[in-house]
């Protein structure tokens, strides 16, 4: 063998030209398509979802006990028991009810008589109301993953062993009392970041945050309208707090934006 046979033949690289390395082409990952989460609670009851926190009580709800089985409004007032559906459907228009907030804790219920529903003195749940006082407020309960909704005079909503009318007569929930609230609304997630800090508590507390922010005193001292602060309730549910918060802001001639 020659010497030229022993020296290995490679590319030829010019004076002053870099070896570059060969690049590795890397196919782009396809991204795992992620498919879409089922609610399977949701799904065996006609699309109707389980309401986990007070407020979500509102506009078109069912109660129910035990499984497809639903408060149901008959035509006299009362409420009763109705026969249980089969795995899939959700409650009859009979079984439909409206839930309508009151505050913080309480809400009102509302059947399609439209009627409020209210707990009279002998414990019967009746539905012929035509406004909300005391007796027409109820407060869910949701605890250990469980929902009760107590009444006026501090009894749990259940059913009578007699003949499966609705009432409220036993102080402490037990399973007999333990309800399934479900909705059809649409619900709507809010992310924290996406909603300011101005708007993040009561209405109490959402005032004060927007004195702090817009006052025009370099004292920084807040002056804030202590009338009608009921008021203030009424326009969170109405929708038009801002322009209430505005209005009261004006008053006391605090805020740099008002005239």
């Amino acid at each position: 063998m020659s010497e030229y046979d022993k020296v290995r033949v490679g590319k030829l690289i010019l004076k002053g030209e870099k070896n570059k390395s060969k690049k590795r082409k890397h196919k782009p990952k396809q991204k795992e398509q992620e498919s879409p989460k089922i609610d399977l609670d949701s799904t065996q009851h006609g699309n109707w979802w389980c309401v986990k926190k007070k407020d979500d009580i509102v506009g078109p709800i069912a109660i129910e006990f035990g499984k497809h089985t639903y408060v149901r409004a008959l035509d006299n007032g009362l409420f009763t028991l109705g026969a249980p559906h089969k795995n899939g459907e959700g409650p009859s228009p009979e079984e439909i009810l409206t839930g309508v907030p009151i505050d913080d804790r309480k809400v009102a219920l509302k059947s399609g008589y439209n009627k409020y529903l209210r707990v009279e003195k002998n414990g019967v749940v009746t539905g012929r109301s035509d406004a909300i006082g005391a007796m027409e407020q109820w407060e869910p309960i949701f605890e250990d993953g469980k929902t009760a909704l107590l009444g006026y005079n501090d009894c749990f909503l259940g059913v009578s062993e007699k003949d499966d009318t609705i009432v409220a007569e036993v102080k402490k929930a037990g399973s007999e009392q333990f309800i399934t609230i479900r909705s059809q609304t649409v619900k709507e997630e809010k992310n924290v970041s996406d909603t300011g800090t101005e708007d993040q508590g009561d209405v109490n507390q959402i005032e004060i945050n927007y004195v702090k922010k817009f006052q025009k005193f370099q004292d920084k001292r807040l002056r804030i309208c202590t009338e009608g602060k009921d008021e203030l309730k009424k326009a969170q549910q109405e929708g038009n707090l801002h322009e209430s918060l505005l209005d009261r802001r004006s008053k006391m001639k605090a805020d740099r934006y008002c005239k």
